[in-house]
């Protein structure tokens, strides 16, 4: 075989093994199924480590890529905690009263596998949600914000491997 040949080759070996991809658990090392105890709560916004632990929950379940089990039974865990919430202005009308608000939620968050506790990854996260002040409650600003932070958690989670 000349060189040409062979040089075509690893180059059409190496393109096709770059296109493999899977969301499979097998890409996860082993991790079929993770618990997800309630994130602590170090803000003063009442229940929010609920919401946030109930829609990952959610999030996860939905996704079916990994099992949501109890921590005693699972392969891996999350555990979060919300460090900061805060609710701010954050645009006015032309009178200079409050047109919206955003609602900014700040977390520690850390994916280990439930034996031993390795760290798979850890992150700080933020994000927020905005409501408009005439229509809309604080929770709907709450709602987004935890939204995103979910889908942040997720990537990292089972869309990153």
């Amino acid at each position: 075989m000349n060189m040409k040949a062979m040089v075509i080759i690893g180059l059409l070996s190496l393109t096709l093994s770059c296109g493999v991809y899977t969301f499979s658990p097998s890409a996860l090392g082993g991790i079929k199924s993770v618990a997800v105890p309630v994130f602590e709560n170090q803000t003063t916004q009442y229940g929010i480590g609920e919401l946030l632990t109930s829609a990952l929950s959610q999030n996860l379940v939905s996704d079916n890529t990994l099992k949501v089990l109890p921590e005693s039974q699972a392969d891996a865990i999350i555990r979060g905690t919300v460090v900061t919430y805060s609710r701010d202005p954050y645009t006015y009308t032309s009178g200079e009263t409050v047109q919206e608000y955003i609602c900014r939620i700040g977390i520690k968050v850390k994916f280990v596998k439930a034996k031993g506790d390795q760290i798979i990854w850890e992150e700080t996260l933020s994000d927020f949600g905005t409501y408009s002040s005439d229509t809309e409650s604080e929770q709907t600003g709450i709602d987004s914000a935890i939204n995103k932070l979910v889908e942040q958690i997720m990537n990292k989670t089972v869309k990153g491997w």
